[in-house]
């Protein structure tokens, strides 16, 4: 196997551990949440009571943070690229939607809790910064759909566009993992009496460890959608590669290949314009 190829492998392996680790982590702070809400606080239900603000830490965590992440790196699984763009799309609003959804049922629950506690609303930065997540989302949802997912956007838009769409649903996702971070704390220091915060019972070390496993993902989430050499293919090359059953390491090749065959032939459209140039 010669240098190039082996260095191929490794960075696949890479990719491979990092997304997994960031599954595992994921997958692990849902579970901290569950054992939160169903051991330490009062469960879950729809009454007005706690169980029903419950709902609003674990569908938060599940769809705003969890599924936005995967929504978000979901372009880049390699075992993916032999799948049409379109049907990624698909499946990256598909994820975006569903994460939409839990969210707007976890914003009512806390919403009904407050009214029926009579708690006033929107008094905290984090239900400020929250809120002003779950208002942009729907917004990157529909410049998503209409501008990317349905084909009639003219390809220069979509290109000018896509730098906003991406640093958009970066900063989006950013702000739910702090949101997220204030509020699991807000809620310990409210909830924490005897003994209070400050002593360290066993839920706020449990919370504290989910709120640590919190950052971790995003931060894993960030760093695999922002490794350039992690990227999808062009779609032309992840086409010739499904029809030639091609692995995920050729398909790195191939991809490296276009970009190289691409940019020599930039080069030399400018050296001909260059000369026309000067001859003119």
């Amino acid at each position: 196997m010669s240098p190039q190829q082996t260095a191929r492998m490794d960075d696949y392996k890479q990719f491979l551990i990092v997304f997994s680790l960031a599954l595992a982590l994921g997958i692990v702070s849902i579970a901290l949440a569950l054992t939160w809400v169903l051991h330490f606080r009062e469960g879950l239900g729809w009454d007005g009571g706690s169980a029903e603000f419950n709902w609003h830490p674990l569908l938060m965590l599940i769809g705003f943070v969890f599924l936005q992440g995967l929504a978000i790196v979901v372009y880049r699984l390699p075992w993916t690229w032999r799948c049409s763009k379109q049907m990624m799309k698909l499946i990256h609003a598909g994820l975006n939607i569903m994460a939409f959804i839990l969210a707007v049922i976890s914003v009512v629950a806390v919403f009904d809790f407050h009214n029926a506690k009579n708690i006033p609303n929107m008094y905290s930065l984090h239900s400020w910064i929250g809120l002003a997540a779950v208002i942009l989302y729907p917004a990157q949802i529909v410049m998503g759909i209409t501008v990317y997912l349905i084909p009639v956007t003219p390809v220069y838009v979509r290109a000018a566009l896509m730098p906003v769409h991406i640093y958009s649903g970066l900063f989006i996702f950013i702000s739910v993992i702090a949101t997220a971070l204030m509020g699991i704390t807000e809620k310990l220091i409210f909830s924490l009496k005897s003994p209070a915060y400050k002593d360290s019972p066993p839920e706020a070390v449990l919370v504290n460890v989910l709120g640590l496993l919190i950052a971790a993902f995003g931060g894993l989430v960030l760093w695999i959608a922002t490794r350039p050499s992690w990227k999808r293919p062009r779609e032309e090359v992840t086409q010739d590669l499904s029809d030639n059953s091609t692995s995920p390491e050729d398909i790195k090749v191939c991809s490296t290949m276009t970009s190289r065959t691409e940019h020599e032939s930039s080069l030399e459209t400018r050296r001909r314009n260059g000369k026309a140039e000067e001859s003119g």
